[in-house]
């Protein structure tokens, strides 16, 4: 980095930006960067040239961008300030003796590391006319404008200009203020009467603003909507994520599996073996082409299929078994596939729909079978703004068929040599899910730190410390914790599934152990009961985090009065919906029935604070 020091002037270049560089995609990122930004910072055109000059609030504004490399906020500035900001800084530093040539050359560097260390935010065109007609100071209100596309965010405008114009839609503060906004706790998610959103997609879109509008913008400007770039670069990026040598993309997960139980060629007269406790989708396509779905009971641990009881399923008929690795968790896909191999060879089909990114003994989800089928719905660990879902495959000849099958069985064009849908996923999904994917593998450390964190709240011991004391027991609640749990079951908590609760025995008074015959929870003394933390061998992504619970009515009406929102996954086996209940008896499944009665699942989303969940705990723990 070129020094200023010959330019003899008091001209700064703040410590922050000399180390700041640009973080690439895919790099290891520190612990201190794994976190979640709660505020936003749009920056004035004063604030920047007071802290170039080393006048003014100069240190208060280098402390917000010390603020924003911890991680504690986000900080932004208006594209439609930066022209302003490039002539104002030369007129000053002018001022100040330089040379015009020297003025241009030091705010040219200055410039080009502010955007390094801080993202723009975008002025739409379309809101114009109503800007200007509302605004006092039209230049001030474009900036207010563009803090709109963080709706829903705690954002301020840092400015010295006391008369700013924020066209009453956001609040402004100067730079000693705004730090020490900062550095307020952040009481919102403490009180009992705001509510706590289940996911919130809005904080991964502030995040991810300059991505998203990059992305999108890329396929306005080409107009390749259908089977674009975009298309191929995702596919050519899962493909390498996962390890699977193709992957293909389709419309939903929906029609994932579809598509790959048509290209394994499942039709009537088949049976196709899965789990009763899943999403509809999972046996909805079995039926729809006209296949049986046989079901096999779930595991209590994980409440994934039991490998244990699948053998007894398979008859001549079985072309496919389809596990589903719930909840985040990869089912036990080693033992499936001896016993599909033992048998034939029998396809295995993992409806990896909630797991994508989890590992299983150093393999990705996705890519533990001969097909992997994931999903990109919005709520999913890996999601679009819509529907969207992938294929992943090593077999040549299975991935061309599925190629096929999603554009209407068209080997070339006009020619349909196989039946097939229209189950292409477009360009602008797969434009969003690009950009998703440059975060994703913080996204799930905070998932599994968030877990983490639960699990330590909820767990005997700490649900004692948070009922009687108010706060996180000791360790839990805590940034450090949160990082450093992220991918390993929490040492002074509940342990590996193995440890916890093996099939079979009792149950220790944190894990859901194999007491489901009649009522898993009828021994129990609490509330609720959590499912064990995932064994060494496998990791979550931490789709949902979802726990048994005694009362569950009674249990979400006390928490949707102290607005925290609950989900239910899943209410009713698919052998109990009347869709499909004469394809199984619903007492063939007992535990997939006992959990059904008690499963309950809370907010979970990677920015999920500490606060929130504390108050979550306490809730809970309430009696």
């Amino acid at each position: 980095m070129p020094s200023l020091r010959p330019m003899r002037t008091s001209s700064r270049l703040p410590s922050r930006f000399r180390r700041r560089r640009p973080r690439r995609c895919g790099t290891r990122t520190s612990k201190r960067s794994i976190s979640t930004v709660a505020k936003h910072l749009i920056l004035d055109v004063n604030s920047v040239v007071d802290l170039w000059l080393n006048t003014g609030s100069a240190a208060s504004s280098e402390a917000l961008f010390a603020a924003a490399q911890s991680g504690r906020a986000r900080l932004w500035v208006a594209a439609t300030s930066l022209a302003t900001l490039d002539s104002v800084a030369r007129q000053a530093f002018k001022r100040r003796g330089l040379k015009p040539e020297d003025a241009a050359a030091v705010v040219s560097r200055l410039m080009t590391l502010l955007l390094q260390c801080v993202s723009v935010l975008t002025t739409h065109g379309f809101e114009q006319a109503e800007l200007y007609a509302r605004a006092r100071d039209f230049e001030d209100a474009q900036i207010a404008a563009a803090a709109r596309s963080l709706g829903g965010q705690a954002v301020c405008i840092v400015t010295e200009d006391r008369r700013f114009d924020a066209v009453d839609e956001v609040t402004c503060r100067t730079p000693a203020q705004a730090l020490q906004w900062l550095q307020e706790e952040d009481r919102l998610a403490t009180e009992r009467d705001a509510p706590i959103p289940f996911i919130d997609l809005s904080k991964q879109q502030a995040l991810l603003r300059p991505q998203l509008e990059r992305n999108l913008e890329s396929v306005l400007r080409h107009g390749q909507y259908i089977l674009g770039p975009e298309v191929r670069e995702l596919e050519e990026r899962l493909a390498a994520y996962t390890g699977a040598r193709h992957c293909v993309t389709a419309a939903s997960g929906t029609d994932a599996l579809l598509i790959s139980l048509m290209a394994l060629g499942v039709g009537p007269g088949d049976e196709v073996i899965t789990t009763p406790f899943t999403f509809v989708a999972t046996v909805e396509v079995i039926v729809l082409v006209g296949a049986t779905p046989v079901f096999v009971d779930i595991e209590p641990e994980t409440c994934n299929l039991d490998a244990r009881l699948l053998e007894a399923k398979i008859t001549d008929n079985t072309k496919a078994i389809m596990p589903v690795s719930l909840y985040g968790q990869p089912a036990e896909m080693d033992a499936i596939n001896a016993i599909a191999a033992r048998h034939g060879n029998i396809p295995v089909i993992e409806d990896a729909a909630q797991s994508f990114g989890a590992e299983y003994k150093g393999r990705k989800s996705g890519a533990l079978s001969m097909i992997g089928c994931t999903s990109f719905f919005p709520s999913k660990p890996l999601g679009g703004y819509g529907d969207g879902g992938a294929i992943f495959t090593s077999d040549d000849a299975i991935a061309q068929a599925c190629r096929e099958i999603r554009v209407h069985g068209q080997s070339a064009r006009y020619v349909h040599g196989r039946v097939g849908i229209g189950g292409r996923m477009d360009s602008l999904q797969c434009a969003v899910v690009l950009a998703n994917l440059e975060r994703f593998d913080q996204d799930i450390a905070l998932r599994q730190a968030v877990a983490a964190r639960y699990h330590g709240l909820l767990s005997a011991e700490g649900s004692a410390q948070v009922s009687s004391a108010g706060a996180a027991p000791r360790g839990a609640g805590t940034r450090e914790h949160a990082v450093e749990s992220r991918s390993a079951s929490p040492s002074d908590q509940q342990g590996s599934r193995a440890e916890a609760a093996p099939a079979g025995t009792g149950a220790s008074p944190g894990s859901s152990g194999a007491l489901f015959a009649e009522d898993p929870l009828a021994s129990f003394d609490r509330p609720y009961r959590l499912l064990p933390w995932p064994a060494q061998d496998r990791t979550s992504v931490f789709a949902q985090y979802s726990l048994l619970v005694q009362d569950r009515d009674a249990m979400q009406a006390k928490l949707k009065a102290a607005g925290i929102p609950t989900a239910v996954h899943y209410p009713m086996p698919m052998n109990q919906q009347p869709a499909y209940a004469h394809h199984c008896c619903p007492e063939c499944t007992p535990i997939a029935a006992a959990v059904s009665r008690h499963i309950m699942s809370l907010p979970m989303h990677p920015h999920l604070s500490v606060a929130e969940q504390e108050r979550i705990a306490r809730v809970l723990a309430d009696r």
